[in-house]
Order: C-alpha cells, then sequence, then structure tokens
C-alpha cells in the first residue's frame, strides 16, 4: 500500500505542477514537517539541521512516503492531485518555484498518477 504526503498549495504552484513546469516542493525544517517528511520528531530548527545531515538529507533520500497529494485551497471540493515523490534533500530551492532564501526541504517530484478534475482547453 502507498504512503502519501497531503501538502495544501497554493493556485500559481499547483498549476506549474500540474503544467510540468514545476518539479519541485518546498517546505520548511520546522518540527510539524520533520515529522511529516522525516518520520522523526524535532526539537528546534538549528537541531533540526542536525539530526537531518547525521541522517543523511545532504543527499538525496527516499522519505517514507511514495506520493504527495497536492491540495489547491481548503475547499471541500478542491482540486487534488496525486504525484510521484522522487526523494528528498535539505537544500536551497529554486526561488522561481517559491522557494525561499535559505534550506528547506525539497521534495523531488515525478509523474503525475491522478487527478479529481478535468483540465481545460485553452484553444
Amino acid at each position: 500500500m502507498q504512503k502519501t504526503l497531503r501538502l495544501v498549495i497554493k493556485k500559481k504552484y499547483f498549476d506549474m505542477i500540474l503544467k510540468g513546469t514545476k518539479k519541485e516542493e518546498y517546505r520548511e525544517v520546522k518540527d510539524y514537517y520533520m515529522q511529516r517528511i522525516v518520520g522523526r520528531h524535532g526539537c528546534g530548527t538549528s537541531y533540526n539541521f542536525t539530526i537531518l545531515r547525521d541522517l543523511g538529507f545532504n543527499a538525496l533520500q527516499q522519505p517514507f512516503f511514495d506520493t504527495i497529494t497536492f491540495v489547491n485551497g481548503y475547499a471541500k471540493d478542491a482540486r487534488q492531485m496525486v504525484v510521484e515523490c522522487n526523494g528528498v534533500i535539505v537544500d536551497e530551492g529554486k526561488k522561481c518555484w517559491g522557494a525561499p532564501n535559505y534550506r528547506v526541504f525539497v521534495l523531488k517530484l515525478g509523474n503525475i498518477l491522478t487527478k479529481n478534475f478535468k483540465e481545460i482547453s485553452n484553444e
């Protein structure tokens, strides 16, 4: 059985992933995401980086989940898509894809597996 990480993201980034132009998603290295992404209890940001270094997250690692379910907002009928996760690294991301100016969890995205909506053609 596949395990999935559920993340809510803004429309701009949801659409970029859907179009295939955004290949990474970013989350801060905080206690909350330590538990969700690494499966380890965090203990403050500076210590979290030490824990992640010791676990090897300065190189690409396979997380304990296989897919990421992206949800576009908080509405009950919000658009959703399930995307393969090709690994996680702690690094600086691309600013054009919404990354901040410091090291974060970089979730490497693969193929879109499913979505709960039909795309509207612009033709």
